[in-house]
């Protein structure tokens, strides 16, 4: 009996290792979860069901032989609710786990007032964007992108010139058309010392230099709230940080400084004329970290961001591996331009499917 024990263990085992295997992570409540695929006993048109592995993980799991290659599937909620966003795809033989969710493709924006910087010795309000199944999904967690400006992210009525860059709607469009995985977004307010906040020393116009207590306040104050808060893979693998003008020059500085956190930095417009170009003259060795800069072609400093990608790519960074250039044509330095473009980074930041657990 026990040789026969050990077989039948040994042949699941084998069953298993040449298996293709979907892990679905959902609390379907009274609804069951069925698989939609191109291939096997699962069609587009009609689902079959997963099946319920029980407990306090709400886990359905759905088994392919690995003979068949590759898998496209989507999962329903009961037999007629397809997931919102892309499909998902599985490589032969591998074991994946997803999180779908099945309403609304709307997420939302809350603010989180008086937020205290014990670096800068002020306070702003942070303005979080929680994605479209933060609320459904209990079991999902998420990538964190940081940004700056975060008055002009999200609402015209709070945005500097009246216009926002539409980050929130724009996330919701790609996540619902399967373009990019869902993400939190956490936009930093300014405040009165912005310029000084986010340059290195010194500009002979402008000034600056309190850019090491913004990146510490990041860092070492809002980076851990935003962890501890909130339901977010807080590995560097899944941490972004992006900006606009100044805001650009200290997104690409910060990730430099703190490649260990950040794998992803984006400077779109970036005021790369600093100090009369000392940022150009003194770019460091490259790090693992994947930038993306870009430059309108109508007075945005166009010449200058091609200076800090050729000088990057000098520093054996990859085009578009680790170093992504857009040149937009018509863009201006303004939040319209931006809004027009944001979808570029978010993009290659956050593809469908490239999200793990």
């Amino acid at each position: 009996m026990k040789r026969l024990a050990i077989a039948a263990a040994a042949t699941m085992l084998l069953a298993q290792a040449h298996a293709t295997t979907v892990r679905i992570h959902y609390a379907a409540g009274k609804e069951t979860i069925q698989i939609r695929a191109d291939k096997g006993a699962a069609g587009w048109s009609q689902g079959v069901p997963a099946k319920p592995e029980g407990g306090p993980l709400n886990l359905w799991t759905f088994t392919w032989p690995d003979a068949l290659g590759d898998i496209q599937m989507k999962p329903t909620l009961g037999a007629d609710k397809v997931s919102i966003g892309g499909v998902y795809k599985l490589a032969a033989g591998s074991t994946v786990d997803i999180y779908p969710f099945f309403g609304h493709p709307f997420g939302k924006v809350t603010i989180v007032k008086d937020f205290a910087s014990p670096q800068l010795d002020n306070k702003r309000a942070l303005r979080i964007y929680l994605p479209p199944s933060y609320g459904e999904n209990a079991a999902k967690r998420y990538p964190v992108l940081y940004m700056h400006d975060g008055q002009n992210l999200f609402d015209a009525k709070t945005a500097s010139y009246g216009v926002e860059w539409a980050v929130d709607e724009t996330i919701n469009r790609l996540v619902a058309t399967g373009v990019m995985d869902e993400v939190i977004v956490v936009g930093i307010d300014n405040t009165p010392e912005r310029i000084p906040e986010y340059t290195p020393c010194c500009d002979p116009k402008y000034g600056g230099g309190k850019l090491n207590a913004y990146d510490s306040f990041i860092v070492e104050t809002v980076k851990p709230y935003v962890d501890r808060t909130y339901r977010t893979l807080p590995g560097k693998e899944t941490t972004a940080i992006m900006g606009s003008s100044l805001g650009g020059i200290a997104s690409v500085l910060i990730a430099q400084r703190h490649p260990d956190i950040f794998s992803k930095a984006g400077g779109v417009s970036s005021s790369f004329w600093w100090n009369n170009g000392t940022l150009l003259a003194k770019v460091p060795d490259r790090v693992p970290v994947k930038f993306y800069l870009d430059a309108g072609t109508r007075d945005d400093g166009l010449d200058d961001t091609t200076k800090m990608r050729d000088a990057m790519l000098a520093k054996g960074y990859r085009d578009s591996e680790d170093l992504m250039f857009y040149k937009a044509e018509g863009g201006r330095h303004n939040e319209a331009s931006w809004a027009a473009r944001v979808d570029k980074p978010l993009t290659w930041f956050f593809p469908w499917g490239s999200t793990r657990q």
